[in-house]
């Protein structure tokens, strides 16, 4: 089997919800990150043989397979192909898997991976909206097979979140004290320029907008719960963002032939469904499957990025795998950089790459909750 590397990792800064990158076509800023990877690389655009793209709410301006308009868009020869992934949250992450196992597997040489959302213009379920046009209220009312083995079920990852800080017995207060910090921690970063080589400007926006300087824990205990009589608040769930990753990802072939430096190599990719009442729980599960797939220990890993679609998905997880908090999301999560959903998995793919090269890491490893109850859990090691 061929080894996968990663050569090169780019991302958008992330824009906040009408924010700097808001009135960018979703396709545009997916073609920025694209053409900044064939520039950092140096690669040959017309030996890229696919680009493999997630993208959630396919509708509008990112419909009609925003990978091959992203492709086009960004100049590359009408001979690369293009595909666009949904696998919700974990959509761009799944990209960047299909792309390591078409490498791996021997089919293929040369993938570019990533993720575009532009949900200032389209929110989170604008698919579901678009679907009441047609009668179809959302994806489950009227399925006898999704009726008869969950009958009656609200599906709400709001409601998923609760039920999580339910069943592991976090609190308000846990909640938001683990929001801070993951505010803290991204400021933090940006202060210190951890995040300057990650980012390729776009629009004149080269820094993320979304964490707050401002912020406080008495801001946060004065907010109010998103449902009545609920733990949840905003200040403890993901931003609402805009913005686009890209990596390339070659085999050894590729390596030699094109005279690249990879910079790490795709160690483990795997993804796992769990509860999708719960909703959010199934890296959990996905963790230990990939792990024990490995023979690793989560104390092998010098850095995770698990996505922080709510500060109970990670609380839950960091009790279930015992991973050392100071290791997990190190420069902050979605709580405070955003989270644009269909981009959110390459762009974390992106930034652990990075801090593993920043602070001499061996391995990370990257997981993240996903709609319908699903997991991708990906593991590297920085070379």
């Amino acid at each position: 089997m061929s080894e996968a590397y990663i050569v090169e990792a780019v991302r958008t800064p992330v824009g906040r919800r009408n924010g700097g990158l808001a009135g960018v076509h979703p396709a545009d800023l997916a073609a920025h990150t694209i053409r900044e990877v064939v520039d950092r690389s140096g690669v040959d655009p017309a030996a890229v043989e696919d680009v493999v793209f997630g993208c959630l709410d396919q509708i509008g301006a990112q419909a009609g397979d925003i990978a091959r308009t992203a492709a086009l868009a960004a100049g590359l020869p009408e001979t690369v192909p293009g595909v666009t992934i949904d696998r919700q949250c974990g959509s761009s992450q799944q990209a960047v898997s299909f792309a390591a196992q078409a490498v791996m597997s021997g089919q293929s040489d040369l993938q570019l991976a990533g993720g575009v959302q532009l949900m200032s213009r389209y929110p989170l379920m604008s698919g579901f909206l678009a679907g009441k046009e047609f009668g179809d209220p959302d994806p489950w009312t009227g399925c006898e097979g999704w009726q008869a083995r969950y009958p009656g079920e609200e599906i709400s990852q709001f409601r998923g979140a609760e039920m999580i800080a339910e069943k592991w017995a976090i609190s308000r207060e846990e909640m938001e004290a683990f929001a801070y910090e993951s505010h803290r921690r991204a400021l933090r970063a940006i202060a210190e320029g951890r995040f300057t080589k990650e980012i390729t400007p776009v629009a004149g926006i080269d820094t993320d907008e979304g964490p707050r300087a401002d912020t406080t824990p008495e801001k946060m205990a004065g907010l109010k719960t998103l449902a009545p009589g609920g733990r949840l608040t905003a200040a403890v769930s993901s931003q609402i963002s805009d913005g686009s990753a890209a990596l390339l990802i070659a085999s050894e072939q590729a390596v030699r032939d094109h005279g690249l430096t990879p910079r790490a190599r795709v160690h483990h990719v795997s993804a796992r469904g769990d509860d999708p009442v719960m909703v959010l729980t199934a890296p959990i599960p996905a963790t230990a499957y990939a792990l024990a797939k490995t023979g690793m220990r989560i104390g092998d890993m010098d850095t995770v990025e698990i996505n922080e679609a709510f500060a109970s998905v990670v609380q839950a997880w960091l009790k279930e795998t015992g991973a050392d908090p100071a290791k997990v999301n190190p420069n902050g999560g979605a709580i405070a950089l955003g989270h644009p959903i269909g981009a959110t998995g390459a762009r974390l793919m992106t930034s652990m790459l990075h801090e593993l090269e920043r602070t001499g890491g061996r391995w990370g490893l990257q997981t993240m909750c996903e709609g319908g109850g699903q997991a991708n859990v990906t593991i590297i090691e920085r070379l």
